[in-house]
């Protein structure tokens, strides 16, 4: 059970995020932009690594996310968080509580769009995790995987380096197209999938990272912003492929 302290710490914690995160410049790249979880109108399972949380908890609460989180008690203060900036949680990771949060994200997913960081919660720094290939075989949902840069933040001395964007500078995203896993893959399948997925969501991060240290501006960017936009598109899944990134525009 949350403690007054927790809560409190929390509330404070939230109040701080989006007010050191409302300073920033964001700008995003869509292969398709109507998988933005405020314009999908069919579920999907949204993956990022660990290091970059602060972005999407920023930009997209309210969005009919849930979150997997773990259930070590240094991730409490982050499920408040989470929840006060308008996403749905499920605790549960590898070591604790795995399988009950695997039947929970399932029971969602006929409703919800889910959001999961695949190196957490205590990594190795970018190595995925079997789990977001198996739910999604199960499931049917797509991977979408984003890419999520800011202009020489600071790191913290963490498993993940942690990053703090520094108050007023760019930041930049790249939300990938959607990734469809076969239905009852076998091991071999899982690790080739998770392997092509990782590979690909740290080349989106790279690519992010590499434009907000640039400054340029690119063809198709928009700005990004928290509110929802009016009305909703739907959502087009493509073929099950891992496409080519598109060309980098280094600085």
């Amino acid at each position: 059970m949350r403690t007054f302290g927790t809560g409190l710490l929390g509330f404070l914690t939230t109040r701080a995020i989006h007010a050191w995160m409302g300073t920033l410049d964001y700008r995003v790249l869509y292969y398709d932009r109507s998988l933005d979880p405020i314009r999908a109108s069919q579920p999907g399972i949204y993956i990022f690594w660990h290091e970059n949380i602060l972005f999407p908890l920023h930009l997209r609460g309210h969005s009919n996310l849930s979150m997997l989180l773990s259930r070590h008690r240094d991730a409490d203060i982050l499920a408040v968080v989470a929840r006060l900036s308008g996403f749905g949680t499920v605790r549960g990771s590898t070591g604790r509580g795995g399988q009950d949060a695997l039947k929970q994200l399932m029971r969602l997913s006929g409703g919800q769009h889910l959001t999961i960081t695949p190196d957490g919660p205590r990594g190795p720094r970018r190595k995925m995790a079997d789990g977001p290939i198996y739910l999604a075989s199960r499931t049917g949902l797509p991977l979408i995987a984003m890419g999520f840069g800011y202009d020489r933040p600071w790191r913290f001395n963490s498993w993940d380096r942690f990053a703090v964007p520094k108050p007023f500078s760019r930041a930049r995203a790249i939300v990938g197209p959607p990734i469809l896993i076969p239905a009852g893959i076998d091991r071999e399948q899982t690790k080739q999938y998770r392997e092509a997925v990782e590979s690909f969501m740290t080349e989106l991060t790279e690519e992010a990272t590499l434009w907000a240290e640039s400054g340029v501006r690119r063809e198709g960017e928009e700005a990004a912003f928290c509110q929802p936009t009016w009305p909703l598109e739907p959502t087009v899944v493509n073929e099950p492929t891992i496409p080519m990134l598109v060309e980098r525009r280094a600085a």
